[in-house]
């Protein structure tokens, strides 16, 4: 067995609510990822294993993309029944909180969350987490929450449950949070675990083909609309910025979904150690930002967004028009260029 992140204390108390507990609800945030949701559903696989009733409860609908992930049949959805999601939450005895740090991040899920009288675990892997836990499980040197509920399961004793579904979940957790392992992955203990994920029988290459080669036609077509049409480069701050209105996704007929991953591809340039997409999405302007080496973006989406995350994967949403979220990020990068905050100026040029 590999070395653990999570000590025999550090889980003494969940496994003591283990013992009285018979209704969980594991929560995770909104817009979710193939992180939020492998690592749910992975976690919820793992308690009714144990004979416990358990729930994976999200704010709105995933991506079709992780839409075959075993155990996704139950996924309670809040905005397609609140009332039921809402009596799930009051009648839980356990929340069990996966991939977010602050409850802003559960959306319209938060006043249920807040109220209910259940104990609450965060199992996380980005900075600085609230304090609206009983139990804090922070480790932001991991690849992904999906990497830490492995640890946790096997801190809880339960290495022998993790079965190929399991498995599956988990995997398509780590894989998608990392690009692939493309980052957030320098870790030989993340490949220790994926080593032993594969002994469950799961076929790496398929989750890979099932994830990224499912696209539709109109999402290829918006991609090379977004290349050779959307895409900016700032040579001088070795950046690049993308940009997609609502109008221009109802134009490609463009799904949830759709868009993951475009960030990624400007840092395919040499040279390019920063890339920003910001793009509307109803009510509101989303951001996610990447970055190559040791350039901060988290502290791009925090200092000038509100929002964070990890040195190079964070994201942000803000109320404001398309305009104003550019023109902040004009903002920010004529602060970079001029500051020596950190040296965060000196960074692009390494």
């Amino acid at each position: 067995m590999i070395e653990n992140y999570f000590s025999a204390e550090d889980v003494s108390e969940f496994r003591i609510w283990l013992n009285y507990a018979d209704r969980f609800v594991v929560i995770s945030h909104m817009s979710p990822d193939g992180d939020a949701i492998g690592s749910s559903l992975a976690l919820c696989r793992y308690l009714k294993s144990l004979g416990k009733e358990a729930v994976a409860l999200v704010p709105d609908t995933p991506p079709d993309f992780i839409r075959w992930l075993p155990g996704i049949d139950e996924l309670m959805i809040y905005d397609s029944d609140p009332d039921a999601a809402e009596r799930v939450i009051y009648q839980a005895d356990v929340v069990c909180c996966l991939d977010f740090n602050v409850v802003k991040r559960i959306d319209k899920v938060a006043a249920s969350f807040l109220y209910t009288k259940a104990k609450k675990i965060l199992i996380d892997h980005h900075p600085y987490p609230g304090a609206t836990f009983n139990v804090i499980l922070s480790y932001p040197e991991a690849s992904s929450t999906a990497e830490l509920v492995f640890h946790f399961i096997c801190a809880l004793g339960g290495f022998s449950h993790i079965d190929y579904d399991i498995a599956e979940c988990l995997y398509t957790g780590m894989m998608t949070d990392t690009g692939a392992f493309t980052y957030n992955s320098n870790n030989s203990c993340l490949f220790n675990v994926i080593s032993l994920l594969l002994e469950t029988g799961i076929d790496k290459d398929r989750i890979y083909s099932r994830v990224y080669n499912t696209f539709s036609e109109s999402r290829l077509r918006l991609q090379g609309y977004v290349l050779s049409e959307k895409m900016q480069i700032f040579y001088d701050m070795s950046t690049a910025l993308i940009t997609l209105t609502s109008k221009e996704m109802l134009r490609f007929n463009a799904k949830k979904g759709d868009t993951e991953g475009f960030v990624n591809m400007p840092l395919q340039i040499e040279g390019i150690m920063l890339s920003v997409f910001i793009r509307e999405e109803k009510d509101q302007i989303r951001l996610s930002f990447r970055s190559s080496g040791n350039v901060p973006c988290n502290i791009l989406a925090s200092d000038w967004f509100h929002g964070g995350g990890h040195t190079n994967a964070s994201g942000a949403e803000i109320k404001c028009s398309m305009e104003e979220a550019v023109a902040r990020f004009h903002e920010a990068m004529k602060s970079w260029e001029k500051s020596d905050k950190d040296n965060i100026r000196q960074l692009f040029k390494k």
